[in-house]
């Protein structure tokens, strides 16, 4: 047996793994209120403990620390978003990458150090889908890349605008490396579970604005010319995040004049058949 949505939760003190129990007419994992635990390894044996259901006293990030490897992450992969930045369509997959100290769960702050506030405050939120590995796999080829993943969830690719251009001198990641700067969840969809994975929905609400509305059949390079490419000369290993980019935001919101993330905004953002993961902006203050 399988999981269909697996899940990091706490309850009476510990944590488990888990798949979340839906109950009908309930899409969104977030709103879960039980699961049936997990024991063993998510990348390899494990039993599903349906007899009984615990409560979840607290949706957690879907993976541990400790079952987190490579975070990598495509830019450009939406041709309205290459021409709003004012560049050609990608011939090959843009890649960099983050720390899994970036990675938090559905409910978590996102963290906004002082270094990315500097004058200007240019941070954003980006939805995108995240393909999740499963298995370890080298020189795949696109026909059977998608064998390979465990399931997909959203993530927030937050981005400092700032760092990541002009300070930054092209290196995207020195905008996107801070703790907390990559939210995911609300869970793992199983691929039986979530369908086609390149045409599906994704949505982003920054409090009750909505700010992007796309599908990821507009994706350059789909989920398996990703997995596919990435894994050429360079082993994928089971726990390795791919964050296949962020559409265009709704063209109002594509000005000179954009609005920024500020202390205190909610951004929820949603993926059809995932759910909602809901995420607080803070301002960290160093210690003076």
């Amino acid at each position: 047996m399988t999981f269909s949505r697996l899940i990091r939760f706490a309850n009476k003190g510990e944590t488990h793994y888990g798949d979340a129990v839906l109950t009908d007419g309930i899409t969104d994992t977030r709103l879960a209120k039980k699961a049936h635990k997990i024991t063993g390894d998510i990348y390899g044996e494990y039993t599903i403990d349906t007899s009984e259901t615990l409560d979840i006293e607290e949706l957690l990030c879907p993976l541990a620390p400790k079952d987190i490897n490579t975070v990598r992450l495509l830019g450009l992969n939406y041709a309205a978003h290459a021409k709003m930045a004012g560049v050609e369509v990608p011939k090959y997959p843009i890649l960099f990458y983050k720390p899994r100290t970036s990675v938090c769960g559905p409910n978590d702050p996102i963290i906004v150090p002082e270094i990315a506030r500097t004058d200007p405050d240019t941070n954003e939120s980006e939805a995108e889908l995240v393909i999740v590995m499963g298995k370890s796999g080298k020189n795949l080829r696109k026909e059977s890349a998608l064998e390979y993943v465990l399931g997909y969830c959203i993530g927030n690719d937050v981005s400092q605008r700032t760092w990541s251009g002009e300070r930054g001198g092209g290196q995207y990641s020195l905008g996107k490396m801070y703790d907390n700067y990559a939210p995911i969840g609300p869970a793992i969809a199983a691929p039986a579970a979530f369908g086609n994975p390149d045409d599906t929905n994704l949505k982003a609400h920054v409090n009750d604005s909505l700010r992007q509305d796309s599908s990821t059949k507009d994706m350059v390079f789909d989920c398996a010319e990703l997995v596919s490419f990435l894994s050429q000369g360079c082993t994928l290993l089971p726990g390795d995040l791919i964050f296949t980019g962020t559409p265009l935001e709704l063209p109002k919101f594509c000005v000179s004049d954009r609005l920024f993330l500020k202390e205190n905004d909610i951004v929820t953002l949603e993926l059809e058949g995932v759910g909602t993961i809901a995420n607080k902006v803070v301002y960290e203050y160093n210690a003076k």
